[in-house]
């Protein structure tokens, strides 16, 4: 009997799937049934058509909305930290190497140049938060196309943002080169985090290409550096770390790049670079909050006159 059973039972899921092909079968001969004429069947395949492209409208117009929506909540973030604010008037139009501090106020701004790039921009941004720094990144046109969701990261974070011109060209432009240049890469800024940069440092800190020019005429504070890693020629960790070091002094901006190459020697000094400004007696600040700090200053003494 037992064996009967177990004969019957894969007898009946035999039975079963049969009856379920069949049912099939009769389902796709109704929809290509030879009395439907060549009409209708067209006339079914764009009615699926139709569907097919408005629920890929739906899906896309979702996107953009949650696309929007985190822009807004960039912008909500980018303004509660201070990221969307102007740098002091004073500023505008001005190129700074450093900040005048006071001695006593050591301070230093950290700078990344050439991101967001796949890989090292993360890890540099993973430093700086196990760190609890905020540095200032200044970045690419078209990398920050490539790579919006690593801007939106840099600026989520906390991290203040720049214009590095769109291509990174170092040959000289007339002044509609240089608009495009310099206003996409702040247009793309915007739209990718909310931010609407007035930082400018141009590529290679080439100052008569056009592009200086163009960026002072239109209000850039023009960023340039104090204390030079040379990271882009690869010297090795320890050159690194005291290309940093040796001449920083308070209210310097150091030079670091976390795009444009391989950058794991910077990486790798990085957690260097900190722990020994921070036994220095140093904190790090933003580009905007050393100009802040020096303007500051600048007010007090004059007040004091």
């Amino acid at each position: 009997m037992e064996n009967n059973k177990s004969f019957l039972w894969p007898q009946g899921i035999l039975f079963a799937l049969l009856a379920i092909s069949a049912s099939l079968s009769v389902g796709v001969m109704m929809l290509l049934r030879p009395n439907s004429s060549d009409a209708q069947n067209r006339k079914s395949i764009n009615n699926i058509t139709t569907i097919s492209t408005a629920a890929k409208a739906g899906t896309s117009q979702r996107i953009e909305k949650l696309k929007s929506m985190m822009v807004t909540s960039l912008q909500e973030q980018a303004r509660s930290k201070g990221l969307s604010d102007n740098v002091p008037p004073r500023f505008q139009g001005a190129t700074i190497k450093s900040a005048k501090v006071n001695p006593s106020q050591r301070v230093i701004a950290l700078t990344f140049d050439d991101g967001p790039w796949p890989e090292s921009t993360a890890q540099v941004l993973d430093i700086l938060k196990q760190n609890n720094i905020k540095a200032t990144f200044f970045v690419v046109g078209q990398n920050v196309k490539n790579y919006p969701d690593l801007l939106r990261r840099v600026v989520a974070e906390g991290h203040t943002v720049g214009n590095h011109t769109w291509h990174h060209w170092y040959h000289f432009m007339n002044p509609q080169v240089a608009a495009y240049e310099v206003a996409n890469t702040t247009d793309i800024i915007y739209k990718v985090t909310g931010v609407k940069t007035d930082l400018f440092r141009p590529p290679g800190g080439m100052m008569n290409n056009g592009l200086v020019a163009y960026a002072r005429s239109n209000k850039y504070a023009v960023i340039m550096w104090s204390s030079d890693s040379a990271d882009y020629s690869r010297p090795g960790v320890p050159r690194l770390i005291n290309n940093v070091l040796r001449p920083a002094k308070p209210g310097g901006i150091v030079l670091m790049h976390d795009g444009g190459g391989n950058r794991s020697q910077t990486v790798k000094a990085l957690p260097e670079i900190i722990s020994r400004f921070r036994k220095q007696g140093y904190s790090f600040v933003t580009i905007p909050e050393l100009l802040e700090i020096q303007d500051k200053n600048e007010r007090l003494a004059a007040n004091k006159k």
